[in-house]
C-alpha cells in the first residue's frame, strides 16, 4: 500500500496512494499517531548564537515575525496527529515555559492530549541532563504511564514543517526498530552534523556524530547524508536501548547522536526516512538556525516573494501564543519623510513614523522614528529605533532602545567596538551591548 505507483496521487507528506487506498491509508497514520508520544527536546544551551542565548533557551529565540523556534515541531506534531507531547527543558528554561504555557494550553486533557513540561527533576540522577538519550531516560516512568506503542524524539530548536505520519508509517513497513529523519547537506557543512551511509534499502551501516571529515553520498562528492535529529522508536527498544546505555557509565556520554545510534545499526534495524517534498520532487525546507548569519538569513528568507517555507499555508498553520496588538500603521507622507516599508515584513503593534524600512522584517511592538533608514534587517519586538538612524545587516534583540543618530551595519570597525559581528558580516546587537536592562519575558 505504501509503495509508489503508477496512478498514485500525493496525500499527506512523503506518502502516495492509490484514490481506493486513501482512507485505509490515513486511518492507518492515524492510528500511529494516536499510539506516539512525542518528546521534544528543547534544553540546549545555543552558545553558537552568542547574546541571543545568554538568557534564554535557543528554542525559545523569536523567528519568522511572531514566532519562537519550539512553535515548528510542536505545531508539526498537532497538524501531524500527534496530540500527547512532552517538551524537555532545563538552560535557561523561564521565557520558554511562559511562552508554552501561554501559546500551547488550548489541547483537550480529557480526550488524553496535552503538551507537558518536563524540565529536568533529578527523577533517576541526582545530576542535570548530561545528554539528550540522558534527558529521556530521567523521565522513562513518565513515557511508561503514558504506554505509547513509539516514541518520536525530536530537536526542538529546527525550523521546518514535516507530517510525522508518514516517517511512523516509514517505521512500521520496513519493520524498524529505529528510524532516524535525514536530509542530503554539502559537504562543507557536514561536520556540524550526525553524518550516516545507508544501503539500498535505507538501512544505516554508519552513524557518525559531527565528523572532522564527513563521508560524501555515494556518487555526489559534493554532499552527505545527515541527521535531522529526529528519531522513531518503538518503545521497548527505546526503553532497552537507554538502560543499555546508562550502564556504560563513564564510556558514554548519553546521547542520542554519540551513543545511541551508532551503537544500535550494529545489533538492531535502523532505517533512515529522507525527509522530501513530494509534490515538487525536491528536498523539503528544513533549517539549523543554530549561528547568528544563518539565523539572520532564515528569517529574510521569508520576505521572498515564495519563500520555501510558507508560513501563510492555513492547510499546515504554525501555532504560537501572541498578544493581542493593533495593526500596524505608517505614519507621514511628507517628501522629507514618508512612512513606509517596502519588501518587508512588518508585524502587529509596530509603528513606522516617517521612516524608511526595507527588506527587512519587523516582529510586533517595533517603533522606527521619523528620518531612519532600516534595510537587509531582523528587528524583534519590542524594539525603538530613534531619528535619524541608519541600519543594516543587523539582528536586534528584543527591548534595545537604539538611540537617536545611530549608524549600524556601515563601519565593521566601529561594529566590533560595540556588538558581535558574525563571520559573514550580520550585526547583532543585544540591549546589555547599549548599557541597557533586559526586558521581562525574553
Amino acid at each position: 500500500m505504501w509503495q509508489a505507483l503508477a496512478d498514485e496521487r500525493p496525500v499527506k507528506g512523503n506518502v502516495f496512494f492509490r484514490e481506493a487506498d486513501m482512507q485505509t491509508a490515513q486511518r492507518f497514520v492515524s492510528r500511529l499517531t494516536r499510539q506516539t508520544l512525542a518528546l521534544v527536546l528543547a534544553g540546549g544551551r545555543g552558545s553558537r548564537l552568542h547574546d541571543l542565548t545568554k538568557w534564554r533557551a535557543k528554542p525559545a529565540v523569536p523567528f519568522g515575525g511572531k514566532f519562537r523556534i519550539i512553535d515548528f515541531p510542536l505545531s508539526n506534531c498537532i497538524n501531524s496527529g500527534i496530540g500527547q507531547v512532552g517538551v524537555i527543558t532545563q538552560y535557561k528554561s523561564h521565557s520558554l515555559i511562559r511562552h508554552i504555557q501561554r501559546g500551547w494550553g488550548f489541547l483537550r486533557g480529557e480526550l488524553d492530549e496535552f503538551v507537558e513540561l518536563l524540565p529536568a527533576q533529578q527523577r533517576i540522577e541526582t545530576s542535570w541532563y548530561e545528554g539528550t538519550a540522558d534527558a529521556v531516560l530521567q523521565n522513562l516512568d513518565i513515557i511508561r504511564s503514558h504506554q505509547p506503542e513509539y516514541v518520536l524524539i525530536l530537536a526542538g530548536d529546527h525550523v521546518y514543517k514535516m507530517d510525522y505520519g508518514t516517517m511512523l508509517a516509514h517505521h512500521v513497513e520496513n519493520d524498524a526498530d529505529i528510524t532516524v529523519g535525514c536530509i542530503e547537506v554539502p559537504i562543507d557543512e557536514a561536520s556540524a552534523f550526525g553524518v550516516m551511509s545507508v544501503d539500498d534499502e535505507l538501512r544505516v551501516r554508519e552513524f557518525v556524530e559531527k565528523p572532522e571529515q564527513p563521508k560524501p553520498m555515494p556518487g555526489q562528492p559534493g554532499k552527505a547524508l545527515a541527521s535531522m535529529g529526529i528519531y522513531v522508536f518503538s518503545t521497548q527498544v527505546l526503553f532497552d536501548e537507554l538502560m543499555r546505555d546508562q550502564q556504560m557509565d563513564r564510556a558514554s556520554s548519553h546521547d542520542f547522536g554519540k551513543d545511541i545510534i551508532p551503537s544500535a545499526i550494529k545489533r538492531l534495524r535502523v532505517a533512515a526516512f529522507p525527509f522530501h517534498n513530494p509534490i515538487e520532487n525536491k528536498q523539503a525546507y528544513w533549517r539549523d538556525v543554530g549561528t547568528v548569519d544563518a539565523l539572520w538569513q532564515a528569517n529574510l528568507e521569508l520576505i521572498g516573494i515564495s519563500p520555501e517555507l510558507n508560513i501563510y499555508d492555513s492547510h499546515w498553520p504554525i501555532w504560537t501564543y501572541q498578544e493581542q496588538l493593533p495593526p500596524a500603521k505608517f505614519v507621514f507622507d511628507d517628501d522629507s519623510r514618508r512612512g513606509m516599508a517596502v519588501d518587508s515584513m512588518v508585524a502587529g503593534g509596530c509603528i513606522v513614523s516617517g521612516a524608511l524600512v526595507r527588506h527587512s522584517l519587523l516582529f510586533s511592538q517595533v517603533t522606527v522614528h521619523s528620518y531612519s533608514e532600516i534595510s537587509d534587517s531582523v528587528i524583534y519586538p519590542d524594539v525603538d529605533i530613534g531619528r535619524h538612524c541608519r541600519i543594516r545587516n543587523a539582528l536586534i534583540d528584543r527591548g534595545c532602545r537604539i538611540p537617536e543618530g545611530t549608524q549600524i551595519g556601515f563601519d565593521d570597525e566601529e561594529d566590533r567596538k560595540r556588538f558581535y559581528v558574525s563571520p559573514k558580516g550580520t550585526v547583532l546587537i543585544t540591549p546589555e551591548m547599549l548599557g541597557q536592562d533586559y526586558p521581562h519575558g525574553l
